[in-house]
């Protein structure tokens, strides 16, 4: 039974450590949506954008307006590879952000005692005095994206200055092929430089191999992402913070996604 129970753990830990690499996403069924429409998203974690495989669930969905007050959607509900929000946009004109609100998800602890590895996702067992720490975190995901009814504005662009987020320098819903779009990347209002950025090309399926590029802040956070093909696309940034007093765990794993559209000239 002992190489069954080994040979189950190792199972277990690869499980957990794949799954902590799936990057969550929120897509919506159109972009730039008429007066009154009714827009349906798709909030999951994935490999392949947007290919779901695990529901994006246990967080606060919302939608900021042109005023910058947020509502919750009209509808959500979770299946079992992907969670579907749905919500009908007043008449108003501007810029809507829709999230998937901060999602604290699994824990990631491993450690060594006298060489044996030993690994538990479980908040109630704690890592034993003196043993090595291989892993101790636990992710807090965020998904978001924005829609524009007309005309662009700024209001729900709005930096929050809590956790890790990117202010939109570039309109997110005025992107055009051979132009550039530029965010800084933040964690509680403050710009995180050389901070890595991944642009991940979505293609819908899991039979062709996606463009992607990594991408680096600059001294003030800021990124510049030079638009070279129309599509859709998804920018993810990760970053390690200590977690709070009383976690679980000794760090959260922040993973910020933003799900944007890029138009022909």
């Amino acid at each position: 039974m002992k190489p069954l129970n080994l040979l189950a753990g190792a199972l277990a830990w690869a499980a957990a450590m794949a799954a902590s690499a799936h990057t969550p996403y929120l897509a919506p069924s159109d972009f730039a949506p008429r007066p009154g429409q009714t827009v349906a998203l798709d909030a999951s974690f994935a490999e392949t954008f947007f290919v779901p495989e695990a529901a994006f669930d246990d967080s606060r969905f919302s939608v900021t307006g042109p005023d910058g007050s947020s509502v919750a959607p009209d509808t959500v509900q979770t299946l079992k590879t992907r969670t579907v929000a749905e919500h009908t946009l007043p008449k108003a004109a501007g810029t809507y952000r829709f999230s998937t609100g901060p999602r604290l998800g699994a824990l990631f602890r491993t450690w060594e005692v006298d060489g044996k590895r030993e690994s538990s996702r479980d908040p109630a067992t704690r890592i034993p005095a003196g043993a090595k720490v291989i892993s101790d975190f636990q992710s807090l995901t965020l998904a978001e994206t924005y829609v524009s009814v007309g005309a662009p504005d700024r209001g729900a662009l709005a930096a929050r200055g809590t956790g890790l987020e990117f202010v939109a320098a570039t309109h997110p819903s005025d992107l055009y092929v051979g132009e550039h779009f530029e965010f800084i990347v933040q964690y509680d209002g403050k710009p995180l430089p050389a901070q890595k950025v991944e642009i991940t090309e979505a293609v819908w399926t899991s039979d062709r191999k996606p463009h992607t590029e990594t991408l680096l802040s600059d001294a003030q956070g800021r990124v510049r992402v030079t638009l070279r093909d129309a599509g859709t696309w998804l920018a993810l940034s990760r970053y390690r913070t200590p977690a709070p007093a009383g976690a679980a765990v000794a760090e959260y794993s922040n993973s910020y996604t933003l799900t944007f559209h890029v138009l022909e000239q």
